[in-house]
């Protein structure tokens, strides 16, 4: 018995009537968490490696290098830096990065958020932006890994000639970036 002033819907009705406008779009979505490399991710502080917390002794750097076991840093990702207020010559980063280069992923001189730039930096670089020629692109702004500003810079300078728009967020809700003029 249907009550007065009511009515019943037909719900196949409706779901035919829903229409994926966001599908229909011809957006292109590209996800920079794509880009993330894989490898644990460590510093390698020389602060250690200083007499008395203050100069570097070469002999006895030199000694160290040639004792370490560096298979400890096979598939690793290494960023290199001095966490000690001293004077550090260049050669000896480079003798770390020298000995440490045929077992690491990359080896960078700087923090955490230098190795991920540098990380994210080369894999962009290797983008083959010609794949999104006169596309309505969308730079995917949320995820699980955390992506640093400095690649949604790079995908920006990366895509911007090819693509004929460009946004960030998602698609069903952007911020727009540039739009070529035809």
């Amino acid at each position: 018995m249907l009550v007065p002033g009511f009515f019943v819907l037909n719900t196949m009705e409706i779901q035919e009537n829903i229409i994926n406008k966001v599908a229909q779009s011809g957006l292109v979505t590209l996800d920079p968490a794509e880009f993330y490399q894989p490898g644990e991710r460590v510093i390698y502080d020389i602060a250690p490696n200083l007499f008395q917390g203050l100069i570097l002794r070469e002999k006895d750097f030199r000694e160290f290098v040639k004792e370490h076991d560096w298979t400890q840093y096979e598939g690793k990702n290494i960023g290199i830096i001095c966490s000690a207020d001293a004077i550090v010559p260049a050669w000896a980063y480079m003798l770390l990065a020298n000995r440490m280069a045929p077992y690491a992923n990359e080896v960078v001189f700087g923090d955490l958020e230098t190795l991920e730039t540098v990380l994210f930096s080369k894999a962009i670089a290797k983008l083959d932006a010609e794949q999104y020629r006169d596309q309505r692109m969308v730079i995917k702004g949320c995820g699980d890994i955390p992506v640093p500003v400095s690649a949604y810079v790079a995908i920006t300078e990366k895509l911007t000639p090819v693509v004929k728009s460009l946004m960030f967020g998602e698609p069903c809700s952007t911020v727009p970036l540039y739009k070529r003029k035809d």
